[in-house]
């Protein structure tokens, strides 16, 4: 299965396509898409549609992921990048790609094992699972490959626990078993 994995942002969006199965994963491509600066909200906008539209057309996936966004503070940084959020999946809606969405933690679970990773760790571990020495360019592209990661990790067990409409609330109740049996008592 050939997965895209996307960390969407609105000055960088980190891309990886990653081929495979889980314990057999290939990096096929991974960079950061960077609309032109200094333009315009909608010209960069525009841009990045172009940009992941002429990607998905290059690379060919089978499915997409994003990563869900997390902000505490700042509402504009969120809604900025919400708005890139929804160009990327607008983008992957017309290709007629299946998208898959995972939250900052799942991710982090999927990759390192524990949903509080730091991004250090989380470039580390992206790249030994894909068998390279490093992931190239800035944290957008290791978290994007990471998202890919994860979504052939929770593909393949969702098909263990019993296929796609059972997938997501079977595999993140059995997550939760396992992290009460690993809390301290």
């Amino acid at each position: 299965m050939r997965v895209l994995g996307i960390d969407p942002g609105i000055a960088r969006t980190g891309v990886a396509v990653v081929d495979g199965t889980p314990g057999r994963l290939t990096l096929v491509d991974a960079r950061c898409l960077e609309p032109i600066p200094q333009t315009s909200e909608s010209g960069r906008l525009a841009h990045l549609l172009q940009l992941v539209t002429e990607l998905i057309a290059r690379l060919a996936p089978d499915v997409a992921s994003v990563e869900q966004l997390f902000f505490a503070t700042n509402k504009r940084t969120a809604m900025r990048v919400s708005e890139a959020r929804g160009v990327v999946l607008c983008a992957l809606g017309a290709r007629g790609l299946e998208v898959s969405e995972y939250t900052p933690m799942q991710v982090k679970e999927a990759v390192c094992g524990y949903g509080g990773a730091r991004k250090p760790q989380v470039a580390r571990m992206a790249a030994k699972l894909l068998g390279v020495p490093s992931v190239p360019g800035p944290d957008d592209v290791s978290d994007a490959c990471a998202v890919a990661i994860c979504h052939h990790h929770r593909a393949r067990l969702g098909t263990l626990v019993g296929g796609q409409g059972v997938r997501s609330a079977a595999l993140d109740a059995a997550v939760a078993r396992a992290l009460l049996a690993q809390a301290p008592r």
